[in-house]
This record gives C-alpha cells, sequence and structure tokens, in this order.
C-alpha cells in the first residue's frame, strides 16, 4: 500500500488589526482586516473560531511567516503559542473579522494582547472551525455559557432574528439564553429575536457557573424537540451536559455542549487533557441514561 501523503498545515492567514473597543470593563473587541484575509470565510456556524499564532517569548521568525517551516526548524519550545477564539462577526464586504477578548488584567496571553494592541498591528491566525448554527427543525433552542461563550451566543441570536419565516408562520423558534458574567457592568447589548428570553446572571463571588447551573435546572421547557449549545468552563458544562442528557434525555445530536476552558488549567494544558475529559464524562453520564425498554 502507498503511504499517504504528510497532511499539509492550512497556511495561516496574516491580518492587521484595524480598531478595538472596550465592550466592558473585562471585554474588548478587536476588528481584524487586510489583503492576508482575502482567502478567509466564515459564516456556515455560529461558533466559527480561529487560532491566533503568538509568537514564543524573545523567539522572532523569519519572513514570510512559514509555520510548517517553523515547527520544522525550531525546538518544540519555541513554537508560536495558539489560542483559540471565537469569530464574533465576518463581514465578507469590507473583509473585516470581529473577535471579542476576556481580559483579566495582566493574566494570560491573548487578553493583555487585545488590551493593549494597535491598529495597524499585526498577527497571524489559523482557521476558521465550528460546528454548530441553531438548527431550524428545532422547535425552541436553549443557549447558555458564561463570558467566554458570549460571542457565539450573541452569534447565535443573531442568526435566530435574521432566520427566514418557519413552516408554523414564526420567524424563529422560542429560545431561551442564558449569559453569566461576572456583575452587571458586564452586560452590553446584543441583537435579539423577538419574544426570545435572555437572562443575565450576574456572578459576584459564586463560582463561575453555578448560577447557570441553577438556571437551567429551574427552566420550564417549552414543548418539542430543543436544540441547545452550552458552553464555557468545564465543571459547569459537565453538569449541564447531565441535566439534559440524562434527567432530560435530549438525544445527543441535538446538543452542542463542550467546556473551552477549565479553572485551574491554561488553554495548552486543557487542551492536552480535554479529549480524555470529554470522553470520561461522555462514559460516566451515559451510564447514567436509563435503558431503552426492548421493542
Amino acid at each position: 500500500m502507498a503511504d499517504r501523503p504528510a497532511r499539509k498545515t492550512p497556511k495561516p492567514h496574516r491580518a492587521q488589526v484595524v480598531r478595538t473597543d472596550r465592550l466592558t470593563p473585562h471585554m474588548v473587541r478587536v476588528v481584524l482586516g487586510g489583503d492576508g484575509l482575502a482567502d478567509f470565510t466564515a459564516g456556515e456556524c455560529t461558533d466559527h473560531y480561529i487560532k491566533l499564532l503568538f509568537p514564543a517569548a524573545g523567539v522572532s521568525y523569519p519572513e514570510p511567516f512559514d509555520l510548517e517551516g517553523i515547527r520544522a526548524d525550531f525546538p518544540r519550545d519555541q513554537w508560536p503559542v495558539t489560542r483559540t477564539y471565537t469569530v464574533r462577526a465576518w463581514d465578507p464586504a469590507a473583509r473585516e473579522l470581529t473577535v471579542d477578548f476576556v481580559t483579566h488584567g495582566d493574566e494570560g496571553l491573548a487578553g493583555p494582547w487585545a488590551a493593549r494592541v494597535q491598529p495597524g498591528e499585526e498577527i497571524y491566525f489559523q482557521g476558521p472551525g465550528g460546528a454548530y448554527a441553531p438548527s431550524a427543525d428545532a422547535d425552541w433552542h436553549l443557549l447558555a455559557g458564561d463570558e467566554s461563550a458570549l460571542p457565539a451566543i450573541a452569534a447565535a441570536l443573531e442568526r435566530l432574528a435574521s432566520g427566514a419565516a418557519r413552516p408554523d408562520g414564526a420567524t424563529h423558534a422560542p429560545v431561551r439564553a442564558f449569559i453569566e458574567v461576572a456583575g452587571p457592568e458586564e452586560e452590553h447589548k446584543l441583537s435579539v429575536p423577538d419574544g426570545a428570553e435572555v437572562v443575565w446572571l450576574h456572578r459576584g463571588a459564586a463560582p463561575v457557573g453555578e448560577a447557570l447551573v441553577a438556571a437551567v435546572q429551574a427552566l420550564d421547557f417549552p414543548p418539542g424537540q430543543m436544540h441547545a449549545f452550552v458552553h464555557g468552563e468545564a465543571g459547569f458544562v459537565k453538569e449541564v451536559r447531565r441535566l439534559l442528557r440524562v434527567e432530560r434525555e435530549v438525544p445527543r445530536e441535538w446538543l452542542s455542549i463542550s467546556g473551552y476552558w477549565r479553572l485551574g488549567h491554561d488553554e495548552d494544558g486543557w487542551q492536552v487533557s480535554k479529549r480524555e475529559w470529554n470522553q470520561q464524562v461522555e462514559t460516566e453520564q451515559e451510564g447514567l441514561r436509563p435503558a431503552k425498554a426492548a421493542a
């Protein structure tokens, strides 16, 4: 059997910062543009994401930037560091890509970059990836997440608000959205479908996700098939998954559920253990589901 050709790493996009805007005390919007986005496309999914490439500390790379070459010629600890962020919006006509960043002062890598970056500065990124968009076949939608999931939730709400009429004559299915943030100062304006119920939950000093789990637990589920998007800190996502899969018996194919991050882990550490964590959670929770009676 002939050897398969080596899988090539897609060429990164080269973007320039067009402008920035501080939306809330802890969220900064960065708009990227430039000729390097000529081949970029997005729009099929509302949870599209990109992987920003930050140079390793103290390391400079030859031009033109060649990620495959860097990984072949540089030791691993000098490779660019990746950070994954949701595409908040993509305007193909203006060729502008909007990304929202949660910031916590000097903590982390991408947040401090977003807080200080100036128009004209450049960054490389890979993508987009993505897997979710609100299904037109759903009878209602559940959206739940913390700050890290807010851009994807906002994009889903916009998609639903602009959707075509449904067979029942409604412009969109009912929506129940829960967004947990630190406090009221972290709320910002969203485009929301008429009649959608969007609840901002203020965390305060409580553990992240505690209010979200309680809100989903207390929700009076509308009738019909739900399509759910639940993303954010892995611990609370695990609990909401149990509520939906085990207690409510929602079919797996109607759920988009994943931990974007995990307390006590940076992205590098979380990505290493994420697959194993997800498999363990699924094994544990699927084992708790009631067995179906034989026909």
